[in-house]
């Protein structure tokens, strides 16, 4: 359905085109888990060097694991807690080189090494979940990955309200 080029351009042109890509998959679906499930398929397929792409949705609470690529993975995370558990708490995005020097990650596949986190707020301000993205290389993650995951997670966060 898409093709990128991944060799061909920068971070920024990637995740332009990763952004256009997923406007036209969820532009007219209004199902949030169809929506999530296609975007975390999308990342997976693009991005380089991951292990697990996908996503917690807050319920009740706390995160529980939502649509995702990857290994099976743990299922309930406590605000606060590992790296999504922060990205929710603080609500801002955590870019982690090393993950085990990581104070109170959670090792739900012993393979990751970094780790980005982007929280997902929706247009009334309600924390709605986080976009997970594991690498099994430590320093996988840089600020032009935040910046294109936040502008992906800019664009979805309203469609899987």
């Amino acid at each position: 359905m898409y093709q990128f080029d991944i060799a061909a351009g920068s971070k920024a042109d990637l995740y332009r085109d990763l952004t256009s890509a997923l406007d036209a998959l969820t532009a007219d679906e209004p199902d949030a888990i169809a929506n999530m499930a296609n975007a975390a398929a999308l990342l997976w397929q693009y991005l380089p060097d991951l292990n697990w792409a996908g996503f917690y949705r807050m319920v009740a609470g706390e995160l529980v694991l939502g649509p995702f690529q990857g290994k099976p993975a743990c299922i309930r995370i406590p605000l606060g807690k590992g790296v999504c558990g922060a990205a929710a708490a603080t609500r801002a995005t955590q870019l982690v080189a090393d993950v085990h020097a990581f104070p109170g990650h959670i090792a739900c596949d012993a393979a990751s090494a970094s780790e980005l986190v982007v929280p997902i707020v929706a247009a009334d301000g309600r924390l709605i979940g986080v976009l997970d993205l594991d690498s099994p290389f430590a320093g996988r993650f840089d600020a032009a990955d935040a910046a294109g995951c936040e502008a992906l997670v800019a664009l979805i966060a309203n469609r899987i309200a």
